[in-house]
């Protein structure tokens, strides 16, 4: 799942029992409109399974490698390649994809869909990688070119035989190479693919200011060196709490700004301490995985210090709980949001373990997961230490959202969560079922009564360069102009592409910025381009957002870099003029007790605080069900700056203990509002004109907090093609 533009959320799916069809066979590729809440299927050729994800320099974007062809019950498909694995299903009418490359070029309502501009481009034939990868890495580097780190070669648990005599290759199974798109030469051994054979499908990647790429799996961390393919050691994580798939611990780049001159640091949460000889083989874990605790651990890493120090792991605050299958989302306001995930046990999914011989006995069906974790939390990187995690105010979904689950940010600064399916193929009885509801999750900044309404954001940044100018209408906040002022912040984030918890190329940067205070009350933010360096943000599409006393903006999607793959032109970074305050200025927005009942996604004035709230979504009726609408609380009424603590205070971050919490309790962040509330669509007949599915009809099942989930494989369950023809 990835963000296209301000207006489409792309989402693909396996190849799988999926009830929607496309051009006679189950869909598995949809395009969600954020402003219409309204969706199309799209035609992916290939199964999709377990793929990486990276964005061009032009804002298109590309995925790599899956699994081969499979059919009903996830079977190797009907025509069956030299080696065995599928190369076609007829049934499902997919193909391999364990070396296509697919690229898509995001389109609007501007568009024309039908065109072939606005498809995936999905042909293996012509376009496709040297090797075969399930699970590989990917990560751009600083000239836009992306580097294709190991994988799988077909499916399996976890990337080894036992016993473990051939780490490099398992027989055939494993893909220890990097490659690049566009290729720059052979595929070639990648060392540390070995070394961290069995725990290294999704390897960690973060490109370095220097060009170095951190790569973290198993328990095995290095700085690596794409051009020379040099690996430099740094510390195993502490513990030997394993953090990449299956483990699956939630990884992020804390936001780099000029504060910390933009050197990156990377956050390491959850995942499991399992013992090596639990983990078992490409078949199965030897372990029973869902009764074992989840860690809480949470440790930093700073590849690169800037006073050349050498590198280490630094303890964190804990999660509030353990989580496997955890996921960061970097919010506008410099926090780190952790949803989904299960407090036991790994991703993927088995019909036995080596202590479970048959599926009857599997408790949970064929997850290797139990417990979600249906209440979020927030961590804040500029809280002291013991105090950055907290969940004050945020409610609970009632939906398991483990194994295939993902989040990410929306353009007005919310957060999509889909996904789950713990299963082989569509499945919508067990225990944890395939999923189609999707949610959306307001964080505590929505329960301000006004939002920034910026003017003269760009469309495309430099690498260096002179500085632009960004007014701030006095309509934009309420209070001191000059404090609204000081305590505004351009940011670019970029969601990345979203699979299995995790969001490959996700990155948060501030950029640089004065002010000039107007006596009307209006600002103008001078704001830096991004700093001449492209390894630090590699060229792209992000959101801007501007954030004022914690409040963001609207995102508005701007290019970084010139749109090519190849070289970054850089430019010195020009002086920005000093800030001009006036303190008779201020703001004309309207107060939190002016605010009345409803919500607006909009820029402008937010009508009735929503806080932590989250919406179903529906896309053509199998890929996403609908759940129905649950009625918001009325609004918070407390003041935005008290709703969401931004600055090194204690306010909304209670300590631990009841006497922190009572302590506190008038500070914290705080909602009448449930955390996880259906998008507001009461009247059936509105809800999302593409799908066929009926909130009042039968085919549902799998109740969620009392509310049904759709079922595809019922007879009434019609898909629409793209076009919206029933099929």
């Amino acid at each position: 799942m990835f963000l296209g533009n301000i207006e489409k959320v792309y989402i693909l799916d396996k190849a799988e029992g999926n009830a929607a069809q496309i051009n006679d066979h189950p869909a598995w590729g949809a395009v969600w409109d954020f402003n219409t809440h309204q969706t199309q299927l799209m035609d992916v050729s290939t199964n999709t399974f377990c793929a990486s994800g990276m964005h061009l320099p032009n804002g298109s974007y590309v995925t790599f490698g899956g699994n081969g062809a499979v059919g009903p019950g996830g079977n190797i498909g009907s025509v069956k390649n030299s080696a065995g694995s599928g190369a076609f299903d007829a049934t499902y009418q997919d193909y391999d994809g364990t070396k296509a490359i697919r690229i898509l070029n995001p389109c609007t309502d501007a568009d024309n869909f039908a065109s072939s501009q606005c498809q995936w481009f999905d042909n293996a034939t012509i376009l496709s990688m040297q090797k075969q990868r399930w699970y590989s890495a990917a990560e751009a580097l600083g000239d836009g070119s992306i580097a294709i780190i190991g994988g799988f070669v077909n499916g399996g648990y976890i990337n080894r035989n036992t016993p473990n005599v051939d780490p490099e290759y398992e027989g055939g199974a494993a893909e220890p190479t990097y490659e690049f798109y566009p290729s720059k030469g052979n595929a070639t051994v990648m060392q540390f693919m070995i070394t961290t054979s069995g725990l290294n499908s999704y390897a960690h990647t973060y490109l370095m200011p220097s060009g170095n790429m951190l790569v973290q799996a198993n328990i095995s961390t290095i700085l690596w060196d794409p051009n020379t393919n040099t690996e430099m050691p740094l510390p195993n994580m502490p513990g030997n709490v394993a953090r990449v798939y299956p483990a699956s611990g939630a990884v992020a780049m804390l936001p780099l700004t000029p504060a910390n001159n933009w050197t990156p640091t990377v956050l390491f949460c959850g995942g499991t301490d399992m013992p090596d000889e639990y983990w078992g083989n490409y078949s199965f874990p030897n372990y029973n995985t869902w009764t074992y605790p989840a860690s809480a651990d949470c440790q930093r890493i700073t590849p690169e210090p800037q006073d050349g120090s050498t590198p280490v792991y630094v303890q964190d605050d804990d999660m509030l709980k353990g989580r496997t299958m955890g996921q960061f989302i970097t919010l506008p306001d410099g926090t780190l949001l952790v949803v989904n995930g299960g407090r036991n046990g790994t991703a993927g999914y088995a019909q036995a373990t080596g202590q479970t011989p048959s599926f009857d006995l599997m408790p949970y069906g064929e997850s290797l997961a139990s417990g979600p974790v249906g209440t979020p939390a927030i961590y804040n990187p500029n809280m002291p230490s013991g105090s950055r995690w907290s969940n004050a105010g945020l409610g609970s979904s009632k939906i398991a959202r483990l194994y295939h689950s993902s989040a990410i940010l929306l353009p007005d600064a919310s957060v999509l969560i889909a996904g789950s399916n713990p299963n082989i193929d569509v499945n919508t009885t067990t225990i944890y079922p395939t999923t189609y509801t999707a949610e959306i999750f307001y964080p505590p900044y929505f329960s301000a009564s006004v939002r920034p309404n910026p003017i003269g954001i760009p469309s495309t940044l430099t690498y260096g360069g002179s500085y632009f100018n960004i007014t701030v209408p006095s309509s934009s906040y309420t209070g001191s102009a000059n404090a609204a002022a000081s305590n505004t912040t351009v940011v670019l984030t970029r969601g990345g592409f979203t699979t299995h918890a995790m969001n490959m190329g996700q990155r948060f940067l501030q950029l640089n910025n004065t002010y000039t205070v107007n006596s009307v009350g209006s600002y103008v933010l001078h704001v830096a381009q991004v700093p001449p360096n492209a390894n630090i943000l590699t060229p792209g599409p992000c959101l801007m957002f501007v954030v004022i006393n914690g409040i963001p903006s609207n995102g508005t999607m701007v290019i970084v870099g010139n749109g090519q793959i190849g070289t970054q032109p850089t430019s010195a970074v020009s002086d920005l003029p000093v800030s001009v305050q006036n303190d008779a200025a201020t703001g004309s927005g309207p107060s939190s007790s002016q605010s009345t009942s409803g919500s607006s996604s909009k820029t402008g004035v937010i009508v009735g605080a929503v806080i932590g709230v989250v919406a179903a979504l529906g896309i053509a009726g199998a890929l996403f069900g609908i759940a129905a609408a649950w009625r918001r609380r009325a609004a918070s009424r407390q003041h935005p700056s008290a709703a969401y603590a931004m600055g090194a205070t204690r306010a909304g971050f209670g300590t631990s203990g009841a006497t922190a919490l009572s302590r506190h309790a008038d500070e914290a962040r705080n909602s009448n509002s449930s955390a996880f509330v259906p998008l507001q669509q009461d009247n059936a007949s509105m809800a999302w004109n593409a799908s066929t599915v009926s909130l009042q009809s039968s085919p549902y099942r799998d109740d969620y907090d009392g509310q049904p989930h759709y079922d595809p494989y019922h007879a009434d369950a019609i898909g629409r093609s793209s076009t919206g023809q029933r099929m």
